[in-house]
């Protein structure tokens, strides 16, 4: 699928050959990665994962777990240095063309109070705030909980 329109980007599955590449962009974007075995569990067991691509470098990747009657995003992230240039919201758009595919009513997801770009993201594609998990993230000094957000479909 050309996310651009100009055939400079696409988005594609991800495969166990991109986890090199996924893995460098997630140690850049958090400071608690998934593992490689994160990614590859989340292969093996069904989930959806893509990567997005810029002139053939991936730039972005989400996954997604399918359940009955809901998708649940488990991880978006985009490389920092293309970060608020458009990257996460051509993922958000295609995952929930996806999440709509699989006639879910719902996309589910869990955000850091802390990464305040990205509840601006989800905010502005209709997520709203549902409940909070406490103690959710590892963090720097101690646990940080998570804002659990939700988006009809």
């Amino acid at each position: 699928m050309s996310a651009a329109g100009r055939g400079l980007s696409a988005i594609e599955p991800m495969r166990l050959e991109d986890l090199e590449d996924v893995l460098a962009i997630e140690r850049l974007a958090h400071p608690f990665p998934w593992t490689a075995a994160n990614f590859a569990d989340s292969l093996a067991s069904g989930c959806g994962a893509w990567v997005l691509r810029i002139e053939a470098a991936i730039a972005g990747y989400a996954v997604m777990m399918f359940a009955p009657g809901e998708v649940h995003l488990l991880n978006l992230t985009v490389t920092p240095a293309r970060q608020r240039c458009g990257m996460g919201r051509m993922l958000i758009e295609y995952l929930l063309a996806v999440a709509r595919g699989r006639a879910a009513p719902r996309m589910l997801l869990e955000v850091r109070p802390s990464n305040v770009p990205a509840l601006s993201l989800y905010h502005d594609w209709g997520f709203e705030r549902i409940g909070v998990r406490r103690g959710y993230y590892p963090a720097g000094a101690g646990r940080e909980d998570a804002i659990v957000m939700e988006r009809r479909l």
